[in-house]
């Protein structure tokens, strides 16, 4: 199985670059399934129906949320009739959403799990203990197994792909915005990297604007955030896995810039 998985799509810029780069990845890896973060794709905070609908019909299959995934309140409305589009598996009982969900695609099944940290983020339930319980049960479907981990902290995500080494089939950070640089096969097959960067402006601090930013950091006043408008930037993960047994065989970064698109096209 070939996978695809796209880093957390911020702003109007993100959505743009994904329309924009997906079909030539498309072109290039010819992937089965593909999954992205959407829980910055609304203004760079949270997600509507219509921005799902989007990312749909530009070719992800998935979509994996994060610690903004409510901030639009609208999605109450829609996100238990979405199959496609997964929460933090663990929010406590009785939150709207599902925690995991199978994925179909040309003729493939993937499970994509989802879990957001503890570490520097709002107090939540366990993500190791609600990684073996969604672990157990989706892996009776299918033993490829792609697992969002939304955290904040390096160590934590870290210990993670430990913990579901042999179990999962790729483990990938979501939320810090920036890629990092040590994609590798962990020795029971699971593909693992610590944050799969982001799809937004590169002009900007993390996809918002940075003056605003700036003058928070500076001053410690309150700022109002927006997304910038500049130049974007283009940053995932692509995969491959042995459908007999779940392992990861390949991972590699993806890392474009709106200039080098505009080169190579």
């Amino acid at each position: 199985m070939k996978l695809l998985f796209i880093g957390d799509i911020v702003g109007s810029v993100g959505r743009a670059a994904v329309k924009q780069v997906l079909p030539a990845l498309i072109d290039k890896y010819h992937p089965h399934i593909v999954i992205a973060n959407g829980e910055n794709a609304a203004h760079g905070r949270g997600i509507t129906a219509s921005i799902a609908k989007d990312l749909f019909t530009w070719g992800v299959h998935g979509i994996t949320m994060g610690n903004h995934t409510w901030d639009n309140k609208d999605i109450f409305e829609w996100i238990d009739d979405e199959p496609r589009i997964v929460r933090p598996a663990n929010f406590p009982p009785g939150t709207p959403g599902q925690g995991s969900a199978i994925i179909r695609a040309n003729g493939k099944k993937l499970a994509i799990v989802n879990l957001q940290g503890r570490t520097f983020l709002p107090p939540i339930d366990c993500p190791f203990r609600e990684a073996d319980e969604q672990l157990e049960r989706v892996r009776k479907e299918t033993k490829c197994v792609l697992v969002d981990f939304h955290a904040e902290a390096t160590s934590e995500k870290i210990a993670m792909g430990w913990h579901l080494d042999g179990r999962a089939s790729l483990v990938v950070g979501t939320h810090t915005h920036v890629q990092t640089n040590d994609e590798t096969i962990l020795p029971g097959g699971t593909a693992y990297i610590t944050d799969a960067g982001m799809v937004g402006s590169r002009e900007g601090v993390l996809g918002m604007e940075r003056t605003a930013v700036l003058s928070k950091f500076k001053t410690q006043l309150p700022a109002r955030f927006v997304v910038d408008e500049g130049k974007w930037q283009f940053h995932g993960v692509y995969a491959e896995l042995d459908e007999t047994n779940g392992r990861a065989t390949a991972i590699e970064k993806i890392r474009l810039t709106e200039d080098e698109w505009l080169i190579m096209s």
